[in-house]
C-alpha cells in the first residue's frame, strides 16, 4: 500500500496533534489490528490520557479496546512495530497533522479545472467549501474572481496552511473557518454556490439538508465525493434528489462523478 507519510518517521506522540472530530473516528476506523493499537496505547499512556480527555465520547471505547486486548509482555522492539502500524493506519490524518504540503502533492489533485468552472460562473458569487482540506477547490474559485469564499474545514492545520497558500497567491478573499458537512456555521439561505470534494456520503440525508440549509434559493449545489465510476449508494441519493452527473479523470485514481443542482 503506498503511504502517503512514512509512518516510521514519525513519534507515536504524533496523535497528540489530532483534532476531536477526528478522534471521534477512532471507534469506526478499519484498524489492521486493534491489538497493536492496544499494545500502542499502553505504551504511551499520555496517548490513551488525551483520547479520553480531548474526545470523552470515545472514553468507553478507549477502555473497552484494552480490556479486550489484556496487557502482555513487549519489549521495545515490539512496542515500536505497533506504534508504526498504529501510525500507518491513521496515514491521512497524519499527513493532514504533520504536512499538509504531502497531500496536496498528490496526483490525483491534478484533475482538471474545467470539470469544476465550466458548471457554474464563479465571478461575484459567494460560495462555501465544505471539507475545504488543503483547498484545491477553495483556492481556484477565488483564482475564478468570487467574491467571498469560506473554506470550511474542521482540522486546524489544515486550515492554517490554506490560509498560508490563499495569502501566498495574494487571494485575500479566502476565509477558512471551523465546521462539518453536517454543522456548516452559516445562516439560512446564505450562499450562492456551496461545493465539497471528497466529503460527502457518511451521512447522506443529513449532510444534503444542511447543503440545501444555507444555499440561496436559485444557488448552486456543487459535489465531487469521491465515489468511483459505478451505481453506489451516493449515486442514487444523488439522483433521487435531482443532481445532475457527469464523469470525470482523477490523475492516477481513475474516473470519478461529480454531481451538481441548483437549489429550488
Amino acid at each position: 500500500m503506498t503511504r502517503w507519510i512514512d509512518p516510521t518517521s514519525l513519534s507515536f506522540n504524533a496523535l497528540l496533534l489530532l483534532e476531536r472530530v477526528q478522534l471521534s473516528w477512532f471507534p469506526g476506523w478499519n484498524w489492521t489490528s486493534r491489538a497493536d493499537l492496544a499494545t500502542a496505547l499502553r505504551a504511551n499512556p499520555a496517548v490513551a490520557w488525551y483520547l479520553r480527555h480531548k474526545c470523552p465520547e470515545i472514553a468507553g471505547w478507549v477502555d473497552g479496546l484494552l480490556a479486550d486486548h489484556p496487557a502482555r509482555r513487549a519489549d521495545q522492539a515490539e512496542v515500536r512495530r505497533a506504534e508504526v502500524a498504529v501510525l500507518g493506519d491513521l496515514d491521512d490524518l497524519m499527513t493532514y497533522a504533520v504536512d499538509p504540503a504531502v497531500y496536496d502533492a498528490q496526483p490525483f489533485l491534478g484533475w482538471d479545472s474545467n470539470e469544476l468552472t465550466s458548471l457554474v460562473d464563479f465571478a461575484g458569487k459567494t460560495v462555501i467549501d465544505v471539507g475545504a482540506g488543503t483547498g484545491r477547490l477553495a483556492l481556484l474559485v477565488a483564482e475564478n474572481g468570487a467574491a467571498a469564499v469560506f473554506a470550511v474545514e474542521p482540522v486546524a492545520n489544515l486550515r492554517r496552511y490554506l490560509k498560508e497558500q490563499a495569502r501566498g497567491r495574494g487571494l485575500r478573499k479566502v476565509f477558512p473557518v471551523d465546521g462539518l458537512i453536517t454543522d456548516i456555521p452559516f445562516p439560512d439561505d446564505f450562499t450562492d454556490v456551496v461545493m465539497g470534494g471528497h466529503v460527502f456520503g457518511d451521512e447522506l440525508a443529513a449532510e444534503y439538508a444542511e447543503l440545501a440549509r444555507v444555499t440561496r434559493p436559485g444557488g448552486m449545489i456543487i459535489l465531487c465525493p469521491g465515489n468511483n465510476d459505478r451505481d453506489d449508494d451516493r449515486h442514487a441519493f444523488l439522483i433521487a434528489a435531482g443532481f445532475r452527473w457527469s464523469r470525470f479523470e482523477e490523475p492516477g485514481d481513475d474516473m470519478k462523478r461529480k454531481y451538481w443542482k441548483i437549489r429550488e
